[in-house]
Formats: C-alpha cells, structure tokens, sequence
C-alpha cells in the first residue's frame, strides 16, 4: 500500500522534468518571477489584482517618494522575490512611523534600508539584483477573522495544468510565521475538495505533522466552505491561459470588499500541498494530460467532476448539507404518487443514477426522454433515460436516470454525481 501510494507522489526532479521543462518555457517563467509584470498582463485582460501604489527600481526613486503620502496599512514587496522572503505587511501607524505584522515598529528609514537590501538582491531567485514596489493591503475576509494572525491574509493556492484546477490549499499565517502565509516559514497549509471548495485536512511543514484546529483559537480547519470558489477556480485556468504557462500555481487572495484577487502565479509551484489535501498529485496530473479542453467553464467542470465526492463527515455542521451514506435509504415517487423505498449506493465514479428495470416497471414510468450508448460493468448497450422523482436525504429531486436490467447486481439503483451536487458524502463505509 505504502509503495503503490508513494509512485503517486510527485517529486521535485519529476516536477521539473515532467510537467515545467516540457510545459513553461523561459519566456513564460521569466514573467512569472516578474510580480510587477505580471500585474500588468492580468489588469489589461481584467483579472482582478492588487492595486500597486508605487514602484522603485533605483536609489533616486526611493530618496524623492512623499513617504508621508502612504495609508496606515500596505504591503512592500520584492519585485522577484520567493517563499514570501523580504514581505513586510504593514498594519497600522505609530506615533514615529508604522507597526508591522509581527509587531516591529518601522519609520520611514527602516523602510528606505529595506528596499535597497531588496535592490541588493537579499530576497530574490539568485540573488540578484531586484526591484521593490508597494502595493494595498488586502482586506481580510470575515471568514478567515479566527484563522490568521497579526493582520495576514490567508490565500488559496490552485494547482492548473492542462486548463484543469487539480488540487487546491488554504494557506492560513500563524504566529510561528509572522503573520505570513507561506508554508516554509510556519504557516498551515489546509487541503481543499475542488469540487466544493471545503477544507479536509491540514498540515504544519515545520512540525511535519497533520493538525485538526488553529492554534490559539482552536477553530477547526476541516468543513470551512472558501468563499467565491468557482470563481476562485476560474480565475486560476484564465491565469493560464493568459500567462502561457502550462503548469502553474496561482495564488488568490478573498478581500472582504472586493472578492477574489490574484496574488502571484508561480511557474514552480511547491509540492507540500500533496501533504495538506494528504493526497497524490502525480497521478492527478497524469490523468488529466491528455484531456482535449478548450474553455475555462469546461476546464473548471472536468476538475469537479474527476476531484471531487469526498468531504470529511466533520463538514456538515459548518457547511450545512445533509450527509449521505455510502448505502443510502432512497424514495422513488410513482405516476400514482405511491413512494417506493429502496436501499441506493452512493456512486461518485458514475455521473448519472441508474435504476433497475423492474423498478422503473413498479414506478410505472412513461416513454424513454432518450436513448444512449454506453459501457459500464454489464458491457457496452444501449440505455433509455426517464425522468423520475425521488426523495434522497430528505430532499425531493426531478432528475434523469438510466434503466437497466440490475437483477444479478447487490443494490436496484446507484446515485450517480450528477444528484449528489447539494450533499456530502460520509467515507467511512458502514
């Protein structure tokens, strides 16, 4: 078992040779490393960022800025920097200057000395020489109020490869990480379904350990449904598409005014969000490579459909659907009105319920709507699909099923994906 899940991993070398070399080439790198850059493309193809304030690219530009010009809260940045290194998140004024997230107080020369340690190259890929720019700071979601610290901002990081979201975190700032929201630093990296968009599992690199709340307010980390989620997920495979990257992550951030804002694309994404969602993601990827998409709505779709079915039984209280079983008590409501109950399996690898001919003969079910082709356990047939109302986990539901001769099989009907959108689904098989 151990074995057969560790090919599943994704290694750095397989990363780099696998899925960066062959897919981004340097141009598309290059502008990923440039933030300042890449802002630019996002704005003028109208994906929501982060308004920058100013920019220094040499010594002149820092001495002649009006630093008194400045609000109470922004964020300074490294033009190339990575891991979050060189961010100074600035959230209130003092009486000689600004207090910064981990409560260091700042004047106007504390932050002119830090963008020429960044123009020095202290915080950028190579330690070369880099540039620096302001930019607003991001308003904090009110979801997120007992999951930050010191005035940081959560973000979710989106995997796309192929035009397909493939595994998604929260990254939630601690206190260990000074109100940052990088793993590497101390922040929680907390698994996301992509179907939902709820949180399951969550994960602490620097204790290498799996955790079920967040320290200090003890809020638990699974069940918390993320805010715009599809269009979370949208935004990131237009970030692809528009970058020309074809392996990325993208960082976005959830202002509490302004809704999703894109952070940063990254062209080589760090591989510890297999440790949050405490899945694989080489065979994600693989499954997808050779999917023929042409549409972000049918990439974001494809993603639901393939990543999704699972959440942690400990998400209906904070999301509120009902909670199916895998073996689930169904009622089928007749042409007579008479209701027919049935013991169902849940299907989350089939799309459509099928129902067994000889219910759909005791429903007294009318005319076929259509007729399709198709290969399932029983071989390749042809299938009619009816419409039918049924009453599952006490909600009433029209839908469209297959019917086909089930006799020989253990349960009359499996519930496909396509009727389990508004509940969730216990794994623990009773």
């Amino acid at each position: 078992m151990f074995w057969a899940r560790a090919k599943k991993l994704l290694g750095m070398n397989a990363r780099n040779l696998l899925f960066i070399r062959p897919n981004n080439s340097r141009s598309t790198i290059r502008l990923a490393d440039d933030k300042l850059a890449t802002k630019r493309l996002l704005r003028r193809n109208k994906i929501p960022v982060g308004k920058v304030m100013a920019s220094f690219d040499v010594f002149s530009d820092v001495e002649e800025f009006d630093w008194t010009s400045l609000p109470s809260n922004f964020v300074i940045k490294p033009n190339r920097g990575f891991g979050g290194e060189g961010i100074w998140v600035i959230k209130g004024m003092t009486r000689n200057g600004w207090k910064r997230s981990d409560g260091m107080e700042v004047d106007i020369e504390a932050i002119k000395n830090h963008i020429y340690n960044i123009f020095d190259g202290n915080y950028s890929l190579g330690n070369v020489f880099d540039t620096a720019y302001i930019e607003e700071k991001i308003s904090l979601h009110s979801r997120f109020k007992k999951l930050t610290y010191g005035g940081g901002i959560p973000d979710v990081r989106v995997i796309v490869y192929n035009m397909i979201p493939v595994m998604a975190m929260l990254r939630l700032p601690t206190e260990m990480s000074r109100g940052k929201a990088n793993l590497h630093q101390g922040g929680i990296g907390v698994g996301v379904e992509i179907a939902s968009g709820i949180t399951t599992k969550a994960f602490v690199k620097l204790w290498d350990q799996m955790i079920t709340r967040y320290p200090g307010t003890e809020k638990k980390l699974h069940g918390i449904k993320i805010p715009f989620w599809k269009e979370v997920l949208e935004m990131s495979v237009k970030c692809q598409q528009i970058s020309g990257l074809g392996y990325l992550g993208v960082d976005i951030v959830l202002d509490e005014k302004k809704g999703p804002m894109v952070l940063e694309i990254n062209a080589r994404p760090g591989l510890d969000i297999q440790n949050a969602n405490f899945l694989p993601l080489r065979s994600r990827l693989l499954r997808v490579e050779d999917l023929h998409v042409n549409s972000v709505e049918k990439g974001v779709r494809i993603a639901q459909e393939l990543f999704g079915g699972e959440v942690n039984i400990g998400a209906k209280k904070d999301y509120g659907k009902s909670v199916l079983d895998w073996v689930q008590p169904v009622e089928f409501i007749g042409l007579d009105k008479k209701k027919l109950p049935v013991m169902a399996k849940i299907d989350t690898g089939a799309w459509r319920t099928a129902i067994c001919r000889t219910l759909a003969d005791r429903l007294k079910l009318k005319k076929p709507i259509q007729k399709k082709l198709v290969k399932s356990a029983l071989g390749r047939e042809e299938r009619e699909i009816y419409e039918v109302k049924m009453v599952l986990g006490k909600k009433k539901i029209t839908t469209q099923v297959f019917v086909a001769d089930r006799r020989n099989l253990k349960y009359d009907v499996i519930i496909g994906r396509r009727d389990l959108q508004n509940f969730l689904i216990n794994p623990k098989e009773k």
